[in-house]
């Protein structure tokens, strides 16, 4: 099998696919054939060795938490799937830039119905992203008013449908240049943040789910009604302000969930979800990943393993 390979930390120009060893499944675990995996900002966050405290790694590894492929082999607990069967997920830290990759067999879903199996590869982390965030986290209710800042990203643009969903109010901050885009997810009010203040045009919200962080963080505590919930997936609320606003601030890490995936596949599959994706062959993988660190993406980008 072929895979990227990252020899040293801070690595971006001259990746490529070079062989390795062939990969097993263990008892518990699905061989895939992969056929596109995602890009998410955690692959350059490992590379750039800004993680290698939390997340150690023997090196060289390969990039990569998530993928879409078809089946190869199963280990014999593995029940659900067969060789074949197309499937997507959110695989783990590493391991999704090759042409196989390994999976516990709970972290997988079938791919949704009637969606390209490369598009399915940028789905499994930014979408349970936003429903842990949505549901587990901030227990959106409907009614509510949610704030979703960073919008129109990967997270963002699962969370303004996901939320619409529920029956939530949805507000969002981005560039003008994607109002038409938010709006078209389901989005009732986008906020330039290039033009406006949001504090100026949001009050009394129930939740604000935190794409951005620092100062973006830092202004939205007064627009939080009290009792509501600021949830961020970027750096810890401060327990300080959270006490003076009183409000509950949380901050998380996305647990991969299989079922949960089968649920968003569902959606996906009813036309509920819309799936928006840039695809790029892997051979301009370092083209991908520096785009991926600047930020200011939308929607998501994937890697297709075949080109």
């Amino acid at each position: 099998m072929k895979a990227i390979q990252v020899a040293q930390y801070g690595q971006v120009q001259g990746l490529e696919l070079k062989d390795v060893p062939d990969l097993v499944p263990n008892d518990d675990q699905v061989l895939i054939n992969v056929a596109g995996s995602g890009v998410n900002p955690i692959d350059w966050k490992i590379l750039s060795g800004a993680m290698k405290q939390f997340i150690p790694l023997s090196l060289p590894y390969t990039p990569g938490v998530e993928v879409a492929g078809t089946v190869a082999a199963v280990g014999k607990n593995v029940q659900g799937f067969v060789v074949g069967d197309e499937v997507f997920g959110f695989i783990g830290i590493v391991g999704g830039y090759a042409t196989q990759a390994l999976a516990a067999a709970d972290r997988l879903a079938h791919k949704p119905a009637g969606l390209p199996l490369l598009h399915a590869s940028g789905i499994p982390a930014a979408a349970l992203t936003a429903w842990q965030a949505l549901h587990e986290h901030a227990n959106l209710q409907s009614g509510q008013t949610v704030l979703i800042h960073g919008a129109a990203g990967g997270v963002g643009s699962f969370a303004v449908q996901l939320a619409r969903l529920a029956g939530a109010y949805v507000l969002t901050t981005a560039s003008a240049g994607n109002r038409d885009y938010l709006n078209s997810l389901g989005a009732q009010q986008v906020i330039d943040y290039t033009a406006q203040r949001f504090e100026d045009l949001a009050e009394e919200i129930d939740v604000v789910l935190d794409l951005v962080g620092g100062e973006t963080q830092d202004r939205s505590w007064t627009i939080v009604k009290r009792g509501g919930v600021l949830v961020s997936t970027v750096s810890p609320p401060d327990p300080q302000k959270a006490r003076e606003h009183d409000v509950v601030g949380k901050h998380f890490a996305t647990r991969s969930d299989g079922r949960q995936l089968a649920q968003i596949a569902q959606l996906i599959a009813e036309e509920k979800l819309r799936v928006e994706v840039e695809v790029m062959p892997l051979s301009k993988v370092t083209d991908a990943i520096t785009l991926s660190s600047g930020g200011h993406t939308r929607g998501k980008r994937v890697l297709d393993v075949n080109r």
